[in-house]
């Protein structure tokens, strides 16, 4: 079976499910992308691995694994996303030591936040994206499909929360880039990523 290539989009809160989030994959080249609920813990994990500039004070649990196979010499080659039963998707990482390859078996969403602090490419067949791939943006061309995309992207993840967005963008308005850079050192402190996060974004708007 072919192997598809799949960077990640972005990550949003699901309020399917209280206290998931849906990571949201993206198929190099195309225009499929493949949501996958994942917890906070692993959301927060992903989250600080993508934002270069928040830099916990003690390292997360796969920190503290890189750190480990650094030490050991082990590297994450590539992670599969390998199989799709009942919405759970199956993953396995491609491990090399000494030039011995080793396949573990994972949860997906550890699997991608292992990937990224490896920089190690993540794939899935060809199959599970067109069972479970949607398309988030039509083109021209799938203008006809739009409804249905949007019916289904809001069924799956139903991740526009705009009172919370709201509020969080009127909160951060009001501080000056000084007070925000000190509620962003407060918040990456307190292990709080996700407030560092958007704290971080904000700030960027204005530089």
């Amino acid at each position: 079976m072919s192997l598809i290539r799949l960077n990640i989009k972005g990550i949003s809160y699901s309020q399917t499910q209280n206290g998931a989030y849906a990571l949201i994959l993206s198929e190099v080249d195309g225009d499929r992308k493949l949501p996958i609920v994942i917890g906070a813990f692993e959301a927060q994990s992903i989250a600080i691995a993508l934002e270069k500039e928040i830099m916990p004070p003690r390292p997360l649990t796969h920190d503290l694994f890189k750190n480990f196979s650094d030490r050991f010499q082990i590297v994450v080659k590539q992670v599969i996303i390998h199989k799709l039963v009942d919405g759970v998707f199956y993953s396995s990482i491609i491990c090399e030591r000494d030039d011995i390859e080793e396949i573990i078996d994972a949860r997906t969403s550890d699997a991608i936040a292992l990937a990224l602090r490896f920089k190690a490419p993540i794939f899935t067949y060809k199959g599970i994206l067109e069972s479970a791939g949607i398309y988030l943006k039509s083109s021209q061309k799938k203008e006809s499909k739009k409804g249905d995309e949007a019916a289904v992207l809001e069924k799956l993840l139903e991740n526009e929360d705009q009172e919370s967005k709201a509020t969080d963008t009127s909160d951060f308005k009001k501080n000056t880039l000084k007070e925000l850079y000190k509620m962003l050192d407060a918040a990456v402190e307190n292990e709080d990523y996700e407030r560092a996060a958007k704290i971080r974004d904000e700030i960027s708007k204005r530089n």
